[in-house]
């Protein structure tokens, strides 16, 4: 299933030269590249980076910083 507007550039985009259609081709590989990676927004983006940032430099809680935690809340 195709839309009118898709349909309508493909047919456009058969005639152009070997070189241009290879280059539409590859813009569309990234565009479903990015698709297929998800549908983040640019915050999210950045905050997973930042995630990533902090395990990198070890900021994360330890395992049993995480039990103190989950024992203090479970005791109210």
């Amino acid at each position: 299933m195709t839309t009118k507007k898709l349909q309508d550039i493909l047919e456009r985009v058969a005639t152009w030269p070997a070189a241009l259609q290879d280059e539409a081709a590859d813009r569309l590989r990234a565009l479903e590249s990015e698709h297929q990676n998800g549908d983040l927004s640019p915050e999210d983006r950045d905050a997973l980076e930042r995630s990533a940032d902090d395990v990198r430099q070890g900021k994360f809680a330890s395992d049993a910083d995480v039990a103190e935690l989950f024992s203090r809340f479970r005791q109210r």
